[in-house]
């Protein structure tokens, strides 16, 4: 699947584009705010367990730019994977600027007013705001930074893993689940995160030819 998406003239990869635009427009247009609305306050009222809270908290400080920044860095400081890491940290500096471009500017739609009401977390959410200084919600830059990660390393291993590499969007997954159970974003920010992040990635992946380097070195 991810071969059929990485090719960006391909059927996949234009759909894709079309799926994470329609879900812009219906966003912008408050099309699904019922269905947000409603499934944020379910994800409000079920928090308090201490240790999901904390798990929560910790998946979502994980997505943050500077440890998925740091992880991408020692990629590209070893040389066996310096093409992947190049990409990588392209990926998440371009998809997290451009989410905030989106976020701030286009789609402008406020971010959840809700209280949490679980368990006393050890520092506050980080809300994913300080690149531009704006408070949009729609796309999600953590989960688009996550689904840019599980889709460049998914494809790298994906010959070596056949199914194995599916493993690897658990970590997007979770991230989407944590933003919205912290109350910092809708499901439909965290859908159009997970587009966003993999659409970024294919562009660079491609563009910097990563297929031609990865059956070149066979890493």
């Amino acid at each position: 699947m991810q071969k059929f998406i990485f090719e960006i003239r391909s059927r996949g990869f234009f759909l894709l584009v079309i799926a994470f635009l329609i879900i812009s427009g219906l966003v912008y247009a408050e099309v699904t705010e019922q269905f947000d609305e409603s499934s944020i306050l379910h994800f409000q009222s079920v928090s308090g367990n201490t240790s999901l809270d904390h798990l929560m908290w910790v998946l979502t400080e994980i997505g943050g730019i500077i440890p998925i920044m740091i992880f991408c860095f020692v990629m590209f400081v070893w040389r066996k994977t310096r093409r992947m890491g190049l990409i990588l940290l392209l990926a998440i500096l371009i998809a997290t600027v451009l989410a905030g471009y989106l976020k701030d500017y286009v789609v402008d739609r406020p971010r959840p007013d809700l209280e949490y009401l679980g368990s006393e977390l050890p520092i506050d959410v980080e809300s994913d705001t300080t690149v531009l200084g704006g408070q949009g919600s729609f796309p999600s830059g953590h989960v688009a930074r996550a689904s840019a990660l599980a889709f460049v390393l998914g494809y790298a291993l994906s010959d070596r893993f056949p199914r194995g590499w599916v493993l690897l969007w658990i970590f997007p997954v979770s991230m989407a689940l944590s933003r919205i159970y912290l109350l910092q974003h809708y499901p439909m920010d965290v859908i159009g995160g997970v587009l966003f992040g993999i659409i970024i990635a294919a562009i660079l992946a491609n563009k910097l030819k990563l297929s031609e380097y990865l059956n070149s070195s066979k890493v």
